[in-house]
């Protein structure tokens, strides 16, 4: 995808909004986005008060399929409520399955 930088920045500052319902819409933006440069900030956002953003953020890097991701999110699963490791075990599952190729752009996706 085409990754629009002013506007993956304006999401990725979203992600420290005071409103969580910002925050995971977000994070769920910036899945559908599939940019890599959303998997730090992503990976920040697996730590957030809030379920809701924990669980999109997951989602979302499954979405975005970086490598990157994997320890983040296995660590995560360890003191997570049920919904939200049902959410991570599907991100890790699909990055998995997407090879682990780190030399990925967002045009091979």
């Amino acid at each position: 995808m085409n990754g629009d930088t002013g506007r993956i920045e304006h999401f990725i500052a979203m992600l420290d909004d005071e409103d969580p319902s910002k925050r995971w819409r977000a994070a769920e933006t910036l899945g559908r986005i599939r940019d890599d440069r959303a998997v730090e900030p992503l990976i920040l956002a697996l730590d957030d008060e809030d379920w809701r953003v924990r669980q999109k953020a997951a989602w979302a890097l499954g979405k975005v399929g970086d490598p990157r991701a994997l320890v983040p999110l296995r660590r995560a699963l360890m003191n997570e409520r049920e919904g939200v490791k049902e959410i991570i075990e599907e991100a890790l599952d699909e990055i998995k399955a997407m090879g682990y190729n780190p030399v990925r752009s967002a045009d091979d996706r």
